[in-house]
């Protein structure tokens, strides 16, 4: 059973930084590709960035390259989100989502079918 629960999200002003941490209520992350999902009001959802199993692949959207770092931190059963450098376009909900697909490139935004509720960052200008 998959139970995801974000934390990290907050307001903060653009240029600032904030990590999102999701774990899986104390069961392992180990065994599934792990991504972080957005959606601003209006938008549409977009994958940010997931991370492989075992954690040797990451995938990061062109929007947030060289800003964002993903990593797995296998003592505290995590996958976190490092955001640096935010922007107001930052702005959304994101949420941390399992995929159970065989295939880390493979794994688009419709493979992740376990979600978290998700965590608000807002950024000002």
């Amino acid at each position: 059973q998959v139970q995801l629960v974000e934390s990290g999200g907050g307001l903060v002003q653009a240029g600032d930084s904030l990590s999102l941490s999701c774990t899986n209520s104390g069961r392992t992350l180990a065994t599934y590709i792990v991504g972080w999902i957005r959606q601003a009001p209006g938008k549409e959802r977009e994958l940010v960035s997931k991370i492989s199993r075992a954690g040797s692949m990451t995938y990061y959207a062109d929007s947030v390259k060289d800003r964002f770092t993903i990593s797995r931190d296998r003592n505290e059963n995590t996958v976190d989100l490092q955001m640096n450098s935010l922007k107001p376009e930052d702005t959304a909900v994101y949420y941390c989502a399992v995929s159970t697909g065989p295939r880390f490139r493979e794994a688009g935004i419709n493979s992740f079918t376990s979600w978290g509720q998700g965590t608000q960052v807002t950024v000002s200008s």
